[in-house]
């Protein structure tokens, strides 16, 4: 057996989808098509932001913020995964793995509690709407964001440390990037202790938020079948339609993922899944907050116009 140390000299071989070399062409174009739209949607999304004044609110705020995180999201695994099909390089160094890691999991543990902070801002605008812009204070948003990128660093630092802390046996990672239950499979030691407390950390950073947005929801939706005109349900519920459906497509890899037993991880799957939620979402998430949003068309129209009136 290899030892942690030999591990941490040579680093690790990335097997991608090496196992499907039929394939790997058709997944490089296709991930170079999404990673494309994704740079191009979620920028878009932060310059209308920063831009339009109308989007100079709460909502866009955050949403904002979560655009940042998908492009850091792509960017920290996308190229390398490019790279990877083109069969040019599948070897990645110790520290780049380790980096990878730290960086993969505070973005998530960052957007888990984000998805909190844009819940909260929907229950504000839903149930109390009279005081809103009381509740919803600018120095309450800048708070919120900072916690989340607060907590989500502090939970990866946690994770990240557990699990570098075991000695590994091997070089070889049956994924396209330093993902944690893949690096859990090379501990050359009973990982018992450890997978208790990094399922501790993950509960802490996966489901308290989520019952969170689940409770923020429930009373959104009591105050939603409150009001008597079927037009202010449809208004109540579209300003709400658009985050449930990405908290459930980020929640439901996330979880498959992360609150399975080790033993029970599947590396073929997780590679599929790991590919939906590192390329798939954050190609989608400017799409579903944008393609119904007559904010967002609007401040495109206006930015263009002016562009086009500066000529």
């Amino acid at each position: 057996m290899e030892s942690w140390n030999t591990s941490s000299e040579e680093g690790f071989i990335l097997l991608g989808f090496s196992d499907w070399p039929h394939l790997e062409p058709v997944f490089f174009a296709f991930i170079s098509v999404f990673y494309s739209l994704t740079l191009f949607g979620n920028t878009v999304i932060i310059i209308l932001s920063r831009l339009d004044l109308h989007l100079h609110t709460p909502m866009y705020y955050f949403l904002c913020h979560l655009s940042f995180l998908d492009l850091c999201y792509t960017a920290s695994t996308v190229p390398q995964l490019l790279v990877n099909l083109s069969g040019l390089d599948r070897t990645i160094s110790f520290g780049r793995c380790v980096a990878q890691l730290f960086i993969m999991l505070s973005l998530g543990g960052i957007e888990c509690v984000l998805l909190v902070t844009m819940a909260i801002d929907r229950y504000a605008a839903v149930c109390r709407p009279l005081h809103y812009t009381t509740i919803m204070h600018p120095l309450l948003c800048r708070a919120l964001v900072v916690f989340s990128w607060v907590g989500g660093l502090v939970n990866s630092l946690i994770q990240t440390g557990l699990v570098m802390a075991m000695p590994l046996c091997g070089h070889q990672l049956n994924h396209f990037f330093c993902e944690l239950p893949v690096l859990l499979k090379l501990a050359c030691e009973d990982t018992g202790g450890t997978e208790a407390n990094l399922f501790v950390a993950r509960v802490i950073i996966l489901v308290c938020p989520l019952v969170l947005i689940l409770g923020s929801y429930a009373h959104i939706a009591r105050a939603v079948l409150n009001i008597k005109s079927m037009a202010g349900r449809r208004k109540a519920f579209g300003t709400c339609a658009s985050h449930l459906v990405v908290v459930a497509l980020f929640y439901g890899s996330a979880i498959s993922t992360y609150l399975q037993p080790i033993h029970k991880y599947s590396e073929g799957e997780g590679k599929f899944v790991a590919l939906f939620y590192t390329v798939v979402t954050p190609m989608l998430n400017p799409l579903i907050y944008t393609l119904r949003n007559k904010d967002v068309k609007g401040a495109l129209w206006r930015i263009l116009g002016k562009g086009t009136d500066s000529r």
